[in-house]
């Protein structure tokens, strides 16, 4: 079901909506500019995570480094380590790497075409065009998933709106509607409107500025909107790592770059094989991976922690080096360093979740002595 075809309504829903917007609007860090360098930063903070979240990482990393040459002069650990806590890293990685481009191939300035930011490392259609609307006042209609939901039951668009089909029918009715003379301030206030108003459970319909325009809402049908798919089980995997003594020093390896979590450091471990005992892979795995051979002592903490896609459950052990020179086999990089020096490296959190029950462990057994 569609609105009738013609372009009065859409006139009057731009004019709704963006007065909404600029006197609902939150007062956000990067909403106070026009640098093209911090609209990509925040709109790469925002994915998948949420705005209350972003601000204090979104301040610190604009301080640690407030333009592009900074960024792609950093070292790739610093820049995980200010990024440490935010999650999906890959996007950390993406901006380090699209600085370094953009240094190289745009003498150090932010381009402004579409289709050369489109290239960059890490943007999609979604960051491109949010970044083109708002920096340069381009005609490119944004889709998130506050933009999707406020579509679906705007238009009431039937099958799955995360097909290829049901993508292109979205980003078709996002661009109908776009106001070109500010398409900035309306790519904001559509997605504000999602974020506020059109909630993905509790839409707050009544206090909706364009609720007159909405077919599901009119339908009463607001909560079958976006159409649901089945959801896949998310995978449990068995993992183990070990804590590797020498003295008061603690071995820390380096994930490869390439692949989930590329670049943190952790406990060196990996997953159990079929008929292995937690204690048997952790052996194996430091083994495999820096080519040293430990003695597995007790268990020091079972932790459980949610990826996106899947689960784990992580055994700790405490362990003892025993032979053999630490070698990059399975990793990028190791250190053998103190428990207070461990502050430096960005781990990812599970392994922060050890890394702060050592401290605790270690608090509480100099409170005892």
């Amino acid at each position: 079901m569609t609105h009738k075809n013609d372009t009065r309504w859409i006139k009057k829903f731009r004019k709704k909506l963006t007065t909404w917007f600029e006197s609902e609007l939150r007062d956000l860090p990067w909403r106070n500019t026009k640098d093209p360098y911090k609209i990509w930063i925040s709109e790469i903070m925002l994915q998948q995570t949420q705005v209350n979240k972003v601000i204090p990482y979104y301040l610190k990393f604009i301080e640690s480094f407030p333009d592009i040459h900074s960024l792609a002069n950093a070292d790739l650990s610093h820049v995980l380590k200010i990024w440490e806590g935010l999650g999906y890293y890959g996007r950390a990685r993406n901006l380090h790497k699209a600085a370094k481009e953009i240094i190289k191939n745009f003498q150090g300035l932010f381009p402004d075409d579409f289709e050369s930011v489109r290239k960059l490392p890490g943007i999609g259609l979604y960051t491109a065009a949010a970044i083109m609307s708002i920096a340069f006042k381009q005609d490119y209609a944004v889709v998130d998933g506050n933009v999707r939901r406020v579509l679906c039951r705007l238009f009431t668009i039937t099958g799955n709106p995360k097909s290829g089909q049901g993508k292109k029918i979205i980003q078709q009715q996002a661009q109908s509607l776009l106001a070109t003379e500010n398409p900035g301030d309306y790519n904001q206030a559509i997605m504000e409107l999602g974020a506020l108003i059109c909630t993905p459970r509790l839409p707050k319909c009544r206090l909706c500025p364009v609720a007159e325009f909405c077919q599901a809402q009119k339908s009463g049908l607001q909560h079958e909107y976006p159409i649901k798919t089945a959801k896949k089980p998310r995978p449990h995997n068995i993992i183990a790592a070990g804590i590797i003594y020498k003295g008061d020093k603690i071995l820390i390896a380096r994930r490869p770059e390439n692949g989930l979590l590329g670049g943190l450091w952790e406990f060196p471990g990996g997953k159990l094989e079929d008929g292995e005992t937690p204690e048997q892979a952790v052996k194996r795995e430091i083994l495999e991976e820096l080519g040293i051979s430990v003695k597995v002592n007790d268990l020091f903490a079972i932790i459980n922690h949610q990826y996106t896609h899947f689960t784990i459950t992580l055994y700790v052990y405490n362990c003892e080096y025993i032979s053999g020179m630490p070698e990059t086999l399975g990793c990028a990089d190791w250190r053998w360093v103190t428990l207070k020096e461990m502050d430096k490296y960005a781990f990812p959190r599970a392994n922060r979740k050890i890394l702060d029950q050592l401290l605790k462990t270690e608090k509480n057994n100099s409170a005892d002595s």
